[in-house]
């Protein structure tokens, strides 16, 4: 459509203004073609008829949606007022600094630090396309990297923009993220001056990681050294001005700010304000920076470089000297003559530092010496040209001491190795146009013209790169060529060509040179002017703007020239430093080499002499003519930075003075040339999405998207001319889509209007509705009270009091009723009552008759109870007696000591009797031990015979296999000769089916022989069993025997032991036997299943194999027709189906043959099946019967102990009884003397004696098992013949005894128990017996009673370690087992090597573990499954090492069972500790793994995927990629995520990880989710808009419901999603009034301040009915949140990692039960 139709109302249009360079203004009345005046309205209200030229009309303003985008180019109308409120919207408004401008990226200073420079922006850019995310400094980095790796070409960064507009911080920023990002390569502090430019090449490997950098410097501002203005004209943000006035360069200053510190005394500095060259720019003091602390920030900088303290304070020494050189006074001496006098402090000062000799400098620095053919001159200075000469040498000494420290800092960043590619860096300054301009800005507008040439043309080539790709037809477009000022500049007899020239005459002066730009170029170079006002001056007409140039000072400074004697003075110095920098021959101060072959596309204009070359001028142009060949090398990116005031004031934003820039650095131009194009590139998806709503249904009916598009737009653009149908883009030209967008808002308003009306209309219809309604009822009462007035009557009223009469009588006769009824119920209720009381007091009654009976017998009982206890005492106290009564016996019992001695050696003789039957026993168990091996090599034996047999089979199956083959091929050469031997062919098929059957024969026969064999190999094992049984039969006579010949405790007891432990021995061996039986029948079945399905395989392949459609097929036409000639064809086809037919019929008639047997074998399987699970059954019950057993057993084992203890008492008895025997051999024959003497009292004795013998006697037998003890006492009365040693002895005698009878009593209670229990023992054995011999008729074999060791080698441990650790695959483990099996394992070889108590041993396998795990991590550190499985096999292997190490906190929930397995030897804290370190480690590395995988669908998947369809949360921006941002990213979603989660969900299960080590694992995950997503939501401002925020609900509601579907509510997993989800809501609420800001306040608790604002900053609209956030509501709710207290940083730390705690929790399973599967190959591990 025509521009002219846009010019409607309601429209907006752009009008100039002096202020704000331009002025918005809507549109009040249509434009009509040829009006003069347009009706607008401003912003402020006024109404105004602003005169237009139809040909020119004022430019259009955008459409509110299209305010704020990202880049430039997107804009629908491109010119200078659209960028510039684009710019200004997003600085100001959104505060965002950085805006695309096609390839340009534009920087704005907000001169203010921002959050948006940490780690975190730099992972989050890194990897991403360049227009994914909101624009930065990074993006563009990254794009440089990203076609550096995929192109392998170098790369190019060009920073460029006035001084202050922040050039020197976006190019460190920029080379900070290829440190961080990319390398680890050195990162150094760069406080280099922004009034000189660098080019920084950072060198990476053929990997693409950092190895180096280098440095190349341009045009250093020397004059600043001896000059600075107060004027504030530049700004520079590292070393320049800071303050209103200029200041020198920052070292300066910091040395006069440390002059006090011991370390700088020597330099004789003080303040700033005391040198000439610090304080001509006026104050020297920077608010908010602090000079001594930088000064130190210095010295560091220099030390990590790698510049010593010496190299320092030499360079020091030289700073200071050249601030003593400025204070030097030079006097004048008349009008021709200068001079300084000897003791000029600050001249010995500055001669003493550099050791230079003082009078000759004195003298030198106001002489100058004139070599001539003849004779050399010297020749007096006037004071200026002194001061001349003093300021050029300073400048010297500077310019050589920079060089000489970007040459240091060079050789510090040298690298090694070879370079494979590089990024460069150009930081450089951008057009400059002052008040006076001089050399220096000459110089850099000349190579900001380069620059741009070089920008057009890269410009210039993308854009068709770009139509080329979209097979759009290449129309030329009409750009800006600045040639003509380059050559103007740089051609020959140009401006810098004269300026060398007049440097070469001796008295060439300004004004000379000047007069030679007139004459050459005034009137004849449209592009040099002369100014009007002033004769020393020039003008240039550059590509940004007409510049003046004063050209006084431009021979000197393009000559820096110093005097030859000072420097042949300086020469001479003693101070190294110093004399090195002004040898003949000096170092290379700029060591800078490219690694590439490069070739100018220009010719580079070379000096015609030698001379030319000493020259600044030329030096300088050969320096940008080797810069520009580097940058024609490579891929260049661009970044304009803009100063958007000059008060340096934050986010205020000056339109003059940014027009002025952007017109400056090129922008305003790419704009131009893109606008002249076809400005505006829509997907056709994003074309589609935008503008559906203007399509009809028969279009959108169509299933071509593009086709749909191309209809569309033929239909509401008629001009073909103003868009262009790409392959995967529509290219529209300016103003086409603001054009689009009010056809799309005309629509939505008229649907609106449409809805407005239907909406009024149903209100007023229902307010109607409503009225009607409370009409008919007020109508309805007033009605109904009218009929009762008219109603009322005299024969109403009697009828009304009859009709109250009845009611009367009626009501009393219901409550009559109703009173009867109730009082009948009462009464029937109370007898009831009364009944249940009687019944209840007479129960009573009948209990406590009851409990009197029960009463009566329990006193009864207590009674008797008592008895018994009195007279047990009544009894003790005449045992006490008798025991005291002995004592009169001990004559007697010296008699008997004969007796009693030949039992002794009776017993003994017993004893080894019963040795002897022990060691036969023993024997019979070694006979045991070998016929259990004998029967374990049999095993082995027959497990060799059955592979032998599987093998065989095997090469039959192959054999079967090769017949197959055979028979093909043999069918391939009958079907060439069909008729021939078609008749050969039925036989041959007949023939192989007759040996397959036959073969089938002998392999059934083979399996009924192997399987007979099995049953009587069987039956040899059952017979063997009943040999074992009977064994067993005679060892227990064997023991009945032995156990009736032992009479004493301790041979009983032996016996017992023998017995207990020969049953369980005897109980494994019948086990063992009964498990291989049960091997061999399995491996049976397995043989039989595996010939059935081989038989099944072979008859399958052989019908398959006789394809004959394949045979038709091979036949040619004529074979057909020649078989068809005489019917032939049809007979042999009519013979071949039915020999078909027969084949298929015998075929069929084997299958069901084969399908009758196989039935059979499945019903004798299943019967098998019923049988074994019956045994099982059966099985389990006498397990539970035998545990029971062996409970008893043990406990009787543990009691059996005490029976050593018995055994050393006896022999302590039996000692004691020998020294009282030799006692009283003694004693005997001391008394033979007395014997006489005591003759007639011993027969009084003897009588007495007597008679109590028989009394004596029944004492005697009642006290059996006391007689051994009786005896000994009674042995010590022989040889007693005197009454007072007989007294002595008897009352020792009385106190043994007494002990004896004690301990006797405690010995015959402890007898009495014994026999119990052998009694109930030897019932329980005789219970088992039975039981076992029944079951071993059923039950094939049982199961071992394991102790939960795993017995192993040393040499074993590799093997261990290689198949359980390194070779095991985890999906092979994880079904069917036990969580943790492998852990379990090597715990059950930990117990072992402690059972055997070996400390070498122990360590070894631990190390070897631990080594193990640590290797198999380390191989597999990306695989998720395998770092999954070993972190829950380690978490149970340190949870086993602290469950069985004995101590109390770990065993609270051990079974008893579990108690007994614990470690027994040694503590494995240690060992603990460093598992507990390698699992922390696994658990890092593993949740690293999911987060990789996870983490590039995350922005997909949560905030680019529409959950909710229909409600489109993305604007289309239009944004243009570059051409290498391929976008090779997969396409993820909300769906991905969830299947990715649920994937490490059932894999964490699957694993056996721990309940409370997965929620921790899923709560990392989703902070990882909820970071990732809300960090990129802060750099996506085309993300923040209210439809976005409901899609993010959505997709937290998602994450939110899975939580809920694997019960992982308390994992805190959600809480984590609080910021994502606050941010949501954030951009769904409304954001007007001040309770809006209030609520916010209160809700986003979780958000900090910086976040909050930024999200509302970047709030965009995405449709004309939003309204964006204002800046004062920002402001709002920035102060209401001043009060918070919270990090200051933007984005989320996505490498955060929550303290991960492993809990303990103790196996359920139990150590005996564990199984190790075969597939684990450990069979050289041994269960014990």
């Amino acid at each position: 459509m025509a521009l002219a139709e846009l010019y409607t109302q309601y429209n907006r249009v752009w009008i100039p203004d002096h202020e704000e360079v331009w002025q918005s203004a809507e549109i009040t009345r249509n434009y009509k073609a040829g009006d003069r005046f347009l009706q607008v309205q401003l912003e402020d209200g006024t109404e105004l008829n602003y005169p237009v030229d139809p040909a020119a009309l004022p430019p259009l303003r955008n459409p509110d949606i299209l305010v704020g985008e990202n880049d430039l180019t997107a804009l629908s109308y491109l010119h200078e007022p659209a960028v510039l409120h684009n710019l200004k919207v997003r600085f100001v408004e959104s505060k965002l600094i950085y805006t695309y401008s096609g390839i340009i990226l534009v920087a704005i200073n907000p001169y203010k630090q921002l959050p948006i420079y940490g780690d975190a922006i730099i992972h989050a850019y890194s990897g991403q396309n360049m227009g994914d995310m909101d624009p930065h400094i990074f993006a563009v980095a990254e794009e440089a990297y990203k076609q550096m790796a995929r192109n392998n070409k170098n790369q190019s960064i060009i920073v460029s923009g006035e001084s202050g507009a922040g050039k020197t911080v976006s190019a460190r920023y920029a080379m900070r993220y290829f440190a961080t990002a990319v390398g680890n390569a050195k990162n150094t502090r760069n406080d280099n001056s922004s009034r000189f430019g660098k080019y920084t090449e950072i060198s990476f490997d053929q990997q693409y990681q950092i190895i180096g950098a280098n440095m190349r410097t341009y045009l250093l501002e020397k004059s600043r050294v001896v000059f600075q203005v107060g004027e504030g004209n530049t700004v520079n943000v590292s070393v320049a001005t800071e303050s209103e006035n200029e200041r020198n360069y920052h070292i300066f200053y910091q040395l006069c700010a440390s002059a006090m510190e011991p370390e700088f005394k020597h330099l004789k500095l003080g303040s700033a304000e005391d040198f000439n060259y610090t304080k001509m720019g006026g104050s020297a003091v920077i608010e908010g920076v602090d000079d001594r602390a930088n000064m130190v920030e210095t010295q560091k900088t220099f030390a990590l470089l790698g510049l010593k303290g010496d190299f320092q304070m030499d360079v020091f020494k030289m700073l200071a000297a050249i601030l003593h050189l400025g204070n030097v006074e030079i006097t004048a001496v008349g009008d021709e003559r200068s001079s300084v006098r000897r003791e000029d402090q600050h001249l010995n000062i500055f001669c003493e530092l550099l050791d230079l000799n003082s009078d000759k400098m004195a003298q030198w620095l106001c002489h100058r010496k004139i070599v001539t053919t003849s004779e050399t001159v010297t020749k007096a200075m006037t004071r200026a040209q002194a001061v001349n000469a003093r300021d050029a040498l300073a400048k010297k000494i500077y310019s050589h001491l920079f060089d000489f420290i970007v040459e240091r800092i060079n050789q510090a960043l040298q690298f090694p190795g070879k370079q494979h590619t590089f990024i460069g860096v150009l930081d450089i300054y951008g057009f400059e146009t002052f008040d006076v301009n001089s050399f220096e800005q000459f110089c850099i507008n000349y190579a900001n013209e380069k620059l741009q040439q070089q920008f057009n043309l890269h410009v210039f080539k993308l854009e068709q790169e770009e139509y080329m790709k979209e097979d759009i037809p290449w129309t030329l477009i009409d750009f800006y060529d600045n040639q003509p000022v380059i050559d103007l500049i740089e051609a020959k007899m140009g401006i810098l060509e004269l300026l060398d020239e007049e440097c070469l005459l001796p008295h060439g002066t300004d004004e000379n040179w000047l007069q030679k730009l007139y004459n050459n170029f005034v009137n004849k170079n449209a592009l040099f002017e002369k100014p009007r006002m002033s004769n020393t001056s020039f003008i240039v007409q550059h590509f940004a703007d007409k510049v003046e140039y004063k050209c006084e000072g431009f021979l000197e400074k393009n000559r820096d020239t110093v005097h030859e004697v000072l420097i042949e003075i300086l020469k001479d110095s003693k101070f190294h430093l110093c004399a090195n920098f002004f040898q003949d021959n000096p170092v290379s101060v700029s060591p800078f080499s490219s690694t590439i072959n490069i070739k100018s596309a220009r010719p580079v204009p070379k000096p015609p002499n030698k001379q030319l070359r000493t020259t600044v001028g030329s030096k300088f142009r050969s320096s940008l003519s080797l810069l520009m060949v580097t940058l024609n090398a490579t891929t260049p990116h661009y970044v304009r930075c803009i100063k958007p005031n000059d008060e340096k004031l934050p986010f205020e934003f000056d339109s003059k003075r940014v027009a002025q820039q952007l017109r400056a650095c090129g922008v305003l131009e790419t704009i131009r040339i893109s606008a002249q194009s076809y400005p505006s590139r829509w997907t056709y998806i994003e074309f589609f999405s935008r503008y559906s709503i203007l399509m009809t249904q028969q279009e959108l009916s169509l299933n071509d998207k593009k086709q749909i598009c191309k209809i569309v737009l033929q239909r509401l653009i008629k001009d073909c001319n103003q868009y262009q149908f790409g392959r995967t883009k529509i290219f529209f030209r300016a103003g086409q889509v603001a054009y689009l967008e009010k056809l799309r808002s005309d629509k939505l308003r008229r649907a609106c209007i449409l809805i407005q009306t239907s909406v009024r209309g149903w209100l007023q219809r229902h307010r109607f509705l409503r009225l009607r309604e409370a009409a008919v009822t007020i109508q309805q009462y007033f009605r109904g009270q009218r009929t009762v007035r008219q109603a009322v009557s005299a024969r109403a009223l009697k009828e009304t009091w009859a009709a109250i009469v009845i009611q009367k009588y009626c009501r009393g006769y219901l409550v009559r009723r109703l009173c009867q009824l109730i009082h009948v119920a009462a009464v029937t209720i109370q007898a009831y009552t009364r009944g249940f009381l009687a019944r209840k007091r007479y129960r009573k009654m009948l209990e406590e008759h009851k409990a009197v009976i029960l009463q009566k017998h329990a006193r009864a009982w207590l009674a008797r109870r008592r008895f018994q206890n009195i007279r047990r005492f009544v009894l003790n106290i005449q045992l006490s007696y008798r025991v005291q009564q002995l004592q009169k016996r001990v004559e007697e019992q010296n008699r008997e000591n004969h007796g009693l001695l030949e039992r002794l050696t009776n017993l003994a003789s017993t004893h080894m009797n019963d040795i002897d039957t022990i060691q036969k026993l023993e024997l019979e168990l070694e006979k045991l031990i070998a016929q259990r091996r004998t029967y374990e090599e049999k095993g082995e034996k027959y497990k060799e015979d059955s592979e032998q047999k599987i093998l065989k089979l095997e090469n039959q199956n192959k054999e079967l296999q090769e017949q197959k083959e055979t028979l093909e091929i043999k069918l391939q050469e009958k079907t060439e000769e069909m008729k021939e031997k078609m008749d050969d062919l039925t036989k041959q098929l007949f023939n192989d089916v007759q040996k397959e059957e036959n073969q089938r024969m002998m392999l059934e026969k083979k399996l009924q022989n192997q399987q007979q064999d099995y049953e009587k190999e069987i039956g040899l094992l059952q017979g063997e069993i009943k040999i074992l049984k009977e064994e067993k039969t005679q060892l227990q006579h064997q023991i009945q025997q032995e156990m009736a010949v032992q009479d004493g405790l301790k041979m009983e007891v032996g016996q017992l032991a023998e017995q207990a432990q020969k049953i369980p021995e005897l109980q494994k061996e019948i086990e063992l036997l009964q498990a291989q039986k049960l091997d061999v029948e399995k491996q049976a079945q397995a043989q039989k299943r595996e010939l059935r399905e081989k038989m099944s395989e072979v008859t399958k392949q052989l019908l398959e194999s006789y394809d004959f459609d394949d045979v038709r097929s091979r036949l040619s036409a004529e074979d057909l027709e020649h078989l068809n000639e005489d019917g032939e064809l049809w007979f042999a086809y009519e013979g071949l189906k039915k020999a078909t037919r027969v084949l298929e019929s015998h075929f069929q008639s084997q299958k069901e043959i084969y399908e009758k047997e196989i039935e059979g074998l499945n019903f004798k399987v299943e019967h098998l099946s019923q049988d074994i699970n019956h045994l099982q059954k059966l099985f389990r019950e006498e397990n539970d019967i035998n545990d029971g057993i062996r409970l008893e057993v043990s406990r009787l084992t543990s009691e059996n102990l005490v029976i050593p203890d018995l055994k050393q008492q006896v022999s302590e008895l039996e000692n004691q009884k020998l020294d009282l025997e030799n006692r009283l051999q003694e004693q005997t024959i001391k008394l033979k003397e007395m014997s006489n003497r005591l003759h007639y009292e011993l027969e009084g004795n003897r009588t007495q004696k007597r008679t109590n013998e028989v009394q004596d006697e029944a004492d005697i037998k009642g006290n059996e098992r006391l007689k051994v003890t009786t005896q000994a006492v009674e042995g010590l009365s022989n040889g007693l013949m005197a009454d007072e040693i007989q007294d002595e002895v008897k009352n020792k005698i009385k106190q043994e005894t007494t002990r004896l009878t004690v301990e006797n009593m405690d010995l015959e209670e402890k007898l009495d128990m014994k026999d119990r229990i052998i009694k109930k023992l030897e019932d329980q054995i005789k219970t088992l017996t039975k039981t076992i011999e029944k079951t071993e008729a059923r039950v094939p074999a049982l199961d071992k009673e394991y102790i939960g060791m795993m017995e192993y080698k040393r040499e074993d441990e590799e093997r261990i370690i290689q198949n359980l650790i390194l070779d095991l695959k985890p999906r092979g483990v994880v079904v069917n087992m036990i969580p943790g099996l492998p852990a379990h394992i090597l715990f059950m070889c930990v117990r072992y090597a402690d059972y055997l108590n070996d400390v070498d041993m122990l360590k070894s396998f631990m190390n070897v573990t631990i080594d193990g795990i640590k290797q198999v991590v380390k191989e597999h550190s990306e695989d998720f499954e395998m770092l999954s499985f070993w972190l829950s096999n380690t978490y149970y292997f340190l949870n086993c090492l602290k469950q069985y190490s004995g101590e109390e906190e770990f065993m609270k929930c051990n079974t008893p069972r579990q108690n007994k397995n614990c470690l027994k030897h040694f503590d494995l804290s240690e060992y603990r500790q460093i598992l507990s370190d390698l699992a922390i480690r696994i658990y890092h590395q593993f949740v690293l793994v999911m987060e990789n995988n996870i983490q590039p669908m995350i922005v997909p998947g949560m905030l680019e995927y529409e959950s909710l369809q229909g409600i489109s949360g993305l604007k289309p921006t239009g944004f243009r990629k570059r051409s290498s941002s391929i976008d090779d990213t997969d396409t993820y979603t909300m769906t991905s995520v969830l299947q990715q989660l649920s994937y490490f969900y059932s894999t964490m299960c699957q694993n056996g990880l721990d309940p409370e080590l997965l929620k921790q694992a899923v709560r990392q995950l989703f902070f990882l989710i909820g970071a990732v997503a809300l960090n990129s939501l802060f750099l996506r401002k085309d993300m923040c808009s209210c439809r976005k925020g409901m899609q993010i609900r959505c997709n937290i509601s998602y994450l939110e419901e899975w939580l809920k579907d694997k019960n992982l509510q308390s994992s805190n997993a959600k809480e984590t999603l609080e910021p994502l989800s606050q941010a949501a809501w954030l951009l769904q609420v409304k954001k007007i009034t001040d309770d809006d800001a209030k609520e916010i306040c209160e809700h986003c608790t979780s958000l900090s301040t910086v976040q909050i604002v930024k999200i509302l900053n970047s709030y965009t609209p995405i449709d004309d009915f939003e309204k964006r956030v204002t800046p004062s509501f920002v402001r709002k709710v920035q102060a209401m949140l001043s009060n918070r207290e919270d990090a200051p940083q933007l984005m989320l730390d996505t490498k955060y990692l929550f303290q991960v705690t492993f809990p303990f929790t103790p196996s359920p399973h139990a150590l005996e039960t564990i199984q190790v599967p075969s597939s684990f190959k450990l069979g050289f591990l041994t269960r014990i």
